[in-house]
């Protein structure tokens, strides 16, 4: 797929964790964090995880930059296993005031089309409202990623609270210095 110079992005949030509708969860289906934070793991989930939705932003990142960004203390990864195989992968990040960023999440290319899609987000979702003083969990996603995407958060509670049409950007991260 070749990047598009445009996307439309929409911005969702959950600001109620009674909002939050989980579809049901395989018994043998779990999130495990990553402790301690492997650059290469994140890397990996973001190039095969990304490869078909046009994640580029970060293929330019340096083993440095990578180990900058997991090694900051509001960044948590997790990778989802069904009966202990990998299936794929979100990271979220504690923020200022109570917000949890899903920043990325997705599954690998071979789980797409299974069924899975709901209930590794449920699990995401979760893992996001777990984190003490949780008051908001959000995300965003944009016109390149799976055409279920969107209906998938909305069916899950996530609430639309922005959307926008811009230029594709390289990512940035912050390295946590206004986050918490």
């Amino acid at each position: 797929m070749t990047p598009s110079s445009s996307a439309t992005i929409f911005h969702l949030e959950m600001c109620e964790r009674n909002t939050f509708r989980p579809s049901p969860i395989h018994p043998d289906f779990d999130a495990v964090i990553v402790d301690p934070p492997d650059p290469d793991l994140n890397r990996r989930f973001y190039c095969s995880v990304g490869s078909q939705w046009e994640w580029t932003e970060r293929l330019s990142w340096s083993q440095d930059d990578w180990q900058r960004y997991v090694d900051r203390d509001v960044l948590k990864t997790f990778v989802g296993q069904l009966n202990g195989c990998d299936v794929g992968y979100f990271e979220l990040e504690i923020q200022k005031s109570g917000n949890v960023e899903i920043v990325l999440f997705g599954l690998l290319p071979q789980y797409i089309g299974k069924g899975l899609g709901g209930p590794f987000l449920s699990i995401a979702v979760e893992r996001a409202w777990e984190f003490l003083d949780t008051e908001r969990v959000w995300l965003h996603t944009c016109t390149h990623d799976h055409k279920h995407a969107l209906d998938n958060y909305r069916a899950r509670g996530f609430e639309l609270f922005r959307t926008e049409r811009e230029p594709r950007q390289p990512e940035q991260f912050n390295e946590g210095k206004d986050l918490l």
